[in-house]
């Protein structure tokens, strides 16, 4: 792999996906640039960075003269969630690869026009969004299981998402620096429903949330459900919310169902079990990957990528019209 210049904007969420990747990529992947939005302090950006990096890493006021200045090959987007598809536009404009946060967009028009940026990029220019939990050991090896055929055709995917809630900072208290619960914490959900069901897209998605009871955290929704079917027929759903007592050991609980026509796999609490005519089996996990190095081997033409572009726009255009379904009831 050559050397590749990455330049980073702010730090709200998955910015740990990159600095694990950083640190494992070492001279194949140098830190260029720092910069932060949506009145975040850019330095902070900067210590995190150099912290990882072991070296001094320039900051700057905005992202535009970073770009100028940098040129990078990768953005990695973490600042506003607001300012996602802007950012991420200004890159695919330069040719420059992009791995944001999720969701990309907070709307779907922003997001449309993330996808004709793409489109007009130079082939191989590449986005994805921190879908994490599929590189995770205990989420690949159900996946690995899956694909092997030993659950037999998937009808059925089912998924949970909860977080503690804890202290909040303010943007997360208005939808339009927010974004919703669902296309915040429900994306990863609605991505694995997307991943174990094989499929490409949602047929039709809907949904409910709600915001009382949230701790005067303001437009915050604390709970939500959603169901739909895939445009491959398989029927999911997934519960979301910010229920999980402070007393818990984990700040979440990710867990996964996926029922074929011959065997049940579920995930929950870091194991994987396997139903099916044989009895029960705890399945050995397999390695943790590094989502960002996977992105990394991909622009490089060294592999596939662990997330489409395509499989990122599906899964923000359904969370976001999921969101949208809730407002509505």
């Amino acid at each position: 792999m050559k050397t590749y210049k990455v330049a980073f904007v702010g730090k709200r969420g998955h910015l740990g996906y990159a600095m694990r990747g950083m640190k494992l990529l070492k001279d194949s992947a140098v830190a260029v640039g720092v910069t932060a939005d949506g009145g975040d302090d850019p330095k902070q950006v900067q210590t995190i960075v150099e912290g990882n990096t072991g070296y001094p890493v320039p900051v700057f006021a905005d992202y535009v003269s970073m770009l100028d200045a940098t040129t990078p090959d990768v953005l990695v987007v973490n600042g506003a969630f607001e300012t996602h598809a802007a950012i991420s536009i200004e890159a695919l404009k330069r040719n420059i690869h992009v791995f944001c946060e999720k969701p990309i967009a907070l709307n779907l028009e922003d997001l449309a026009a993330v996808e004709e940026a793409y489109a007009a990029a130079r082939p191989g220019t590449s986005i994805i969004s921190m879908v994490g939990l599929r590189s995770e050991a205990p989420m690949r090896t159900a996946f690995e299981a899956v694909r092997a055929g030993v659950a037999g055709k998937v009808k059925m995917v089912s998924a949970r998402k909860s977080y503690k809630l804890g202290e909040r900072p303010d943007f997360y208290k208005k939808r339009e620096s927010y974004g919703g619960t669902i296309p915040w914490v429900g994306s990863h959900a609605l991505d694995l429903m997307l991943y174990f069901g094989g499929a490409t897209d949602f047929e039709h998605i809907y949904a409910f949330h709600n915001r009382e009871d949230n701790h005067d955290n303001g437009e915050l929704e604390m709970c939500a459900v959603c169901c739909g079917r895939l445009n491959n027929g398989v029927i999911t759903s997934c519960t979301i919310d910010y229920l999980r007592p402070q007393a818990a050991a984990t700040h979440g609980d990710d867990r996964v169902r996926v029922a074929g026509t011959d065997g049940v796999i579920e995930v929950a609490e870091g194991e994987v079990v396997l139903l099916n005519k044989d009895g029960r089996k705890v399945l050995p996990l397999l390695p943790a990957r590094e989502l960002f190095c996977d992105f990394m081997r991909h622009i490089s033409c060294e592999e596939e990528p662990p997330v489409t572009a395509e499989e990122t726009f599906a899964l923000t255009r359904a969370c976001l019209m999921a969101r949208d379904f809730a407002d509505t009831l």
